[in-house]
């Protein structure tokens, strides 16, 4: 508890450094890449100011190609990371996060019936929605999901979250049955773009695709403050919650509603990327303490770094190739969560 202290009185100053860190890594992956352009110019470029060292060619790179790309990997990161903080905490679970309900999974099985049978199929849905095709199947697998779970874990007005855990359980194994069945039906092009897709990937990147998780990351910036009391709260227990005076069936309904729209916007675009949701949450526990006040926020920034710098490793390590950002986030994510567990178990100890 008196290691906690000094973190608690820390916890604002601990929240803006990681902010501050996040504008430093932001600026340093729109320089890198293949045309290299250094923070000063960048920094000239995003505002605008004229400058006889940056040319044409360097702002059209930076707008167009490298701005969007580090906004998505931003939103994303902040996304899963904030997604994974409200199920550990709806859950009093620490391994919790939106696979754990099955989420994940329905927006991916929505995603991949687009990839497969959107040109056959789903050819009149694909002509209707346009380029919104993946958003609107991958967000509607998500709610799906939600409302499925929602359905059958509701027991007179109260949601049971060990009927929750079950169905995200079979919902799971139904959803990777529906994926393999797409996979085993899919041509040659459809294999090899589903494959990178499962396996996380910012490539497709564009304005449009950052415009199409605006609303979820809109949805979450209003609501997010409205919940830390109640967050903080369920901390305690359900009954001591209640006693508190938070409404804690609307609380869970609300947590569910935004873990689907957040999770289903982040798969439409960036693919299955695992472990932001899991680490960055328990990282900034360490760091701040359990209040989610400093939580949500701090967790956001340390998602949306963690995804920045993977994404710029990924698209530079084997240039001109590009590494999957979920390979890479699997490969810093799992020992370093095995590290915290080995930590808690210890401490439990």
């Amino acid at each position: 508890m008196s290691e906690a202290a000094p973190a608690r009185h820390l916890a604002p100053l601990i929240v803006l450094s990681a902010c501050v860190l996040l504008g430093a890594v932001a600026v340093i992956a729109i320089g890198t890449g293949a045309v290299k352009i250094e923070p000063g110019k960048v920094l000239a470029i995003l505002l605008g100011q004229a400058s006889p060292d940056v040319t044409e060619a360097q702002r059209v790179v930076v707008w167009s190609v490298r701005l969007p790309r580090v906004l998505l990997a931003i939103v994303a990161g902040a996304g899963l990371a904030i997604t994974g903080v409200l199920m550990q905490a709806l859950f009093r679970n620490p391994l919790a996060d939106p696979a754990l309900i099955g989420v994940s999974a329905g927006a991916a099985l929505g995603a991949v019936t687009v990839i497969v049978l959107g040109a056959t199929v789903l050819q009149g849905a694909s002509r209707l929605l346009g380029v919104w095709t993946l958003p609107a199947a991958a967000f509607t697998g998500a709610l799906a999901t939600a409302l499925i779970v929602f359905r059958f874990s509701n027991r007179d007005g109260v949601l049971d979250p060990t009927t929750m855990l079950l169905c995200g359980i079979a919902i799971n194994a139904l959803s990777g049955a529906g994926i393999g069945l797409l996979t085993y039906l899919a041509t040659d092009e459809q294999l090899r773009n589903l494959t990178f897709w499962s396996l996380g990937s910012l490539s497709a990147a564009t304005w449009g695709a950052l415009l199409g998780t605006l609303p979820a990351a809109l949805a979450l910036a209003l609501a997010v403050p409205r919940v830390v009391l109640g967050l903080n709260a369920l901390l305690l227990g359900e009954s001591e919650a209640l006693h508190l005076g938070i409404p804690v069936e609307g609380l869970k309904r609300l947590v569910i509603a935004l873990t689907a729209a957040a999770a289903g916007s982040v798969v439409a675009v960036s693919g299955v990327i695992g472990f932001v949701g899991l680490v960055c949450p328990h990282l900034a526990r360490l760091l701040v303490g359990p209040n989610h006040r400093y939580v949500l926020p701090l967790a956001a920034a340390l998602g949306a770094i963690l995804l920045t710098a993977g994404d710029m490793i990924a698209r530079t390590v084997v240039r001109p190739a590009e590494l999957p950002i979920g390979i890479l986030t699997a490969l810093l994510g799992a020992p370093f969560f095995l590290w915290l567990l080995r930590r808690e178990s210890a401490h439990g100890h």
